[in-house]
């Protein structure tokens, strides 16, 4: 982990409610996909963590939902504004056992960590597919961008709007594949676990709170015992993973 000051290069509307962000600072530390930031907003006493898109030699981009105070202070800033940002948080997703058609899975806004993973994933002869779902056609975002991969890009739609029909659970159905990672919202990681037919890892980066494992918010029981989410994880094994009800 990181402490270092960015400065915002870019912070731009893809949807009504999502944005996308880069920030130019030192960047060393984000060594693998599915880790995630942490930044400090003047007036707020927990850092907001938020996953990483993409990353380049001097900058990292992330994508963010307006949910709150904080996530609508950073929507408010401009470039040129700067942040205090601890960087390389998170175990993120190991890439050794993807096998040769990964399969990758996204629901709203765990689709951004997906980006960087599937860019590691092609830089290893690998040919990953990726599924994005959302529950409507005005909430998409990022279809272009993995097309832009080479890759097979699928979207899905709960209310039919635009692609499949349905979840990320419905397309995947009708793919082949010999891994899975996903990243997105309880529901949808309960249903793949349900419907995979291989092993793979989830990302449960929605359910961190301050982070930093400091309030305990993020603890949840796995085959070897408890786990902090944000010290641990955010990524877990299926084999590890025990449900609570």
């Amino acid at each position: 982990m990181k402490q270092g000051i960015f400065t915002i290069a870019e912070n731009i509307a893809l949807t009504d409610s999502v944005m996308k962000m880069t920030l130019v600072g030192d960047v060393s530390d984000i060594t693998a996909s599915g880790q995630f930031i942490n930044i400090l907003l003047d007036g707020l006493y927990l850092r907001r963590p938020i996953s990483v898109f993409d990353r380049d030699e001097s900058s990292v981009t992330i994508i963010y939902k307006v949910v709150g105070k904080g996530t609508e202070k950073m929507k408010q800033m401009t470039v040129g504004e700067t942040l205090d940002i601890l960087t390389g948080l998170g175990n993120g997703y190991d890439l050794s056992l993807s096998g040769e058609k990964p399969l990758l899975l996204g629901g709203g806004v765990g689709v951004p960590p997906l980006y960087l993973l599937a860019k590691k994933l092609i830089a290893e002869g690998k040919t990953p597919t990726v599924v994005l779902g959302f529950n409507t056609k005005s909430e998409i975002f990022c279809e272009e961008d993995f097309q832009a991969l080479g890759i097979t890009t699928v979207v899905a739609t709960a209310d039919g709007s635009y692609g499949v029909k349905g979840f990320v659970t419905d397309a995947m159905k009708t793919l082949d594949y010999d891994y899975f990672y996903t990243c997105g919202p309880e529901p949808m990681l309960r249903a793949i676990y349900s419907a995979a037919k291989t092993e793979g890892q989830f990302s449960f980066e929605e359910r961190m709170g301050c982070g930093s494992g400091a309030c305990m918010g993020c603890s949840c029981k796995t085959v070897t015992g408890y786990k902090r989410i944000c010290k641990d994880g955010p990524v877990l094994r299926k084999e590890e993973i025990l449900w609570e009800k």
